[in-house]
Parts: C-alpha cells; structure tokens; sequence
C-alpha cells in the first residue's frame, strides 16, 4: 500500500472515533527499527462499554466502505480494549481504566506522536476563477 494511501486510511479511522467522541486520541508511528509488523497505532479512549463498541463500529464501517476490513478484531465483547488488525496500522479503543494500565504511549515511547493534521494530504491551491475573454479597449484613431 502507498504511504500516502495509508495515511489517508488511518486518517479516515480517526475521523470516525472523533465522530463517536473518542476521547485522546493519538497517532503513533512506529518506529522502522521497532519488532512490530505494522506501520501505525491509533488509540483512543471511550467513556463506557457502548461508546467504546460504537467507535469500534464505526471505524469498521468506515473503512469498509474504502474497501478495508481488519484482518482481525479482539476484545469487542468486554468492550474494555478494542483491537481493530489492519495490519499496516491497528486501531486501539480503551476504556479510561485499560488505558492507564497497559499505557501504550510508554510502552512505544521511541514511536513519533503524530497530529491528525499530520496525516492528510496537503491541499491544493484552488486555481482562481477566470472572468471570460478580456477585450482590449480600442482607442480613438
């Protein structure tokens, strides 16, 4: 997959926790050198059991409208950590409680904290609207 393909992929996942009010969310990228298979970590958290299942949802659904479904998806049920396997990049949705325990965030210090900014394609620059034809005043001769 292109790094710029997959980046607007896990942009589209954060885009769908943020619209099911996930809570501090952040974007690890993982370092080169790290053992792990995958390119990026999302995590996030919710407030209780339904919201966390929600934003698991609809990042699911998401994705699987551009064609993406995770190769596999654990802890739905407990709805305490949420694991959706993209494997180029792996959404993790806590609740408050999970989070603080396992703290990812230090566990994979050496990864690049990355803004959801970061990770879309800069736009480009609109050009700007032509008036029709222009027509040179004819001067008195």
């Amino acid at each position: 997959m292109k790094s710029s393909e997959l980046r607007q992929r896990v942009a589209e996942a954060i885009s769908a926790a943020q619209a099911k009010k996930a809570e501090e969310v952040t974007i690890l990228q993982m370092d080169r050198e790290s053992p792990l298979f995958t390119d990026y970590f999302v995590i996030a958290s919710g407030s209780n059991p339904r919201q966390i299942q929600a934003i698991a949802d609809e990042v699911e659904e998401r994705l699987t409208r551009m064609g993406l479904n995770p190769t596999n998806v654990e802890g739905y049920r407990q709805a305490e950590w949420v694991l959706l396997d993209y494997v180029d990049f792996v959404v993790h949705v806590f609740s408050e409680r999970a989070r603080k325990y396992y703290d990812l965030e230090r566990l994979w210090k050496s990864a690049a904290r990355l803004e959801p900014s970061e990770l879309k394609p800069a736009r480009k620059r609109a050009a700007r609207p032509r008036s029709g034809p222009r027509t040179r005043k004819q001067g008195k001769g």
